[in-house]
């Protein structure tokens, strides 16, 4: 089956760097026109500028609900009724729960789980105001994490947010089951992007990686297939799943 996302308008948050760069690119590549938003314009400017006319981007904080509200209505301007979101922005702030800031904790609750809340929500109003339950074209991807699945060190704030990520993707697929708008959710193994840093070149890192069973890290092409079905009309009648993409790291 050849997968293409031909004639898809998708908006994808935290687009500056790592997932969301590399998201941008592979769906042009299969043919979408993307809307890429982080705080950081400057960045998703030069990748627009490297994708070309498919691209637009724009000045996206997920934790301003008026900000989110402006790229939607930037990308209608520019593309039309987004039809396909990936709510990827993210942080990680790390360390041992009796000495993790409230402001560290509240930060990863309002940008991994609140923001990804909102950046979803505005999505699937456009989509049930425009009609999607005729058409059943809505996709909604969100992109959790493995830790959902874990429990370690000086993750736990992090871990248990992203495991709040899948069971919201699982009811937000519930109440809009018909409105035309599949969610599913995507779980990433350890990956090296930018919001890794250098953990893995440290001692610590390293016996991370060797702990793992095929003593290696997921590789970021490891996620295109399964978000390419889930972004296309070949997936039509996959919605409320949770697909962890991790290269058994969790077993």
């Amino acid at each position: 089956m050849e997968l293409r996302l031909d004639g898809r308008i998708a908006l994808i948050s935290g687009a500056s760097s790592g997932f969301g760069a590399h998201f941008a690119r592979l769906l042009v590549r299969e043919g979408a026109r993307v809307i890429i938003g982080a705080r950081r314009i400057d960045r998703v400017a030069a990748l627009a500028g490297e994708l070309g006319d498919a691209a637009l981007a724009v000045a996206l904080d997920v934790n301003d609900e008026a900000s989110i509200v402006a790229a939607y209505d930037a990308a209608e301007a520019r593309f039309g009724t987004v039809d396909t979101v990936i709510a990827n922005a993210g942080v990680a702030m790390g360390g041992r729960s009796t000495h993790l800031p409230a402001d560290d904790v509240a930060t990863v609750v309002n940008t991994n789980f609140t923001g990804l809340y909102l950046t979803a929500r505005e999505g699937a109003k456009r989509m049930i105001a425009a009609g999607f339950k005729e058409t059943e074209r809505g996709r909604i991807v969100l992109i959790g994490s493995i830790t959902a699945e874990l429990t370690g060190q000086n993750e736990s704030a992090y871990a248990a947010v992203k495991a709040g990520v899948a069971h919201l993707g699982r009811n937000f697929a519930r109440e809009w089951v018909r409105q035309g708008v599949n969610v599913n959710t995507i779980q990433p193994g350890y990956i090296q992007t930018e919001i890794a840093g250098d953990w893995f070149q440290t001692e610590g890192g390293a016996r991370q990686v060797a702990a793992f069973h095929r003593r290696r890290l997921c590789p970021i092409d490891a996620l295109d297939a399964p978000l390419v079905f889930l972004c296309s009309d070949a997936s039509r009648n996959v919605t409320g799943s949770t697909i962890t993409v991790d290269d058994g790291q969790v077993l």
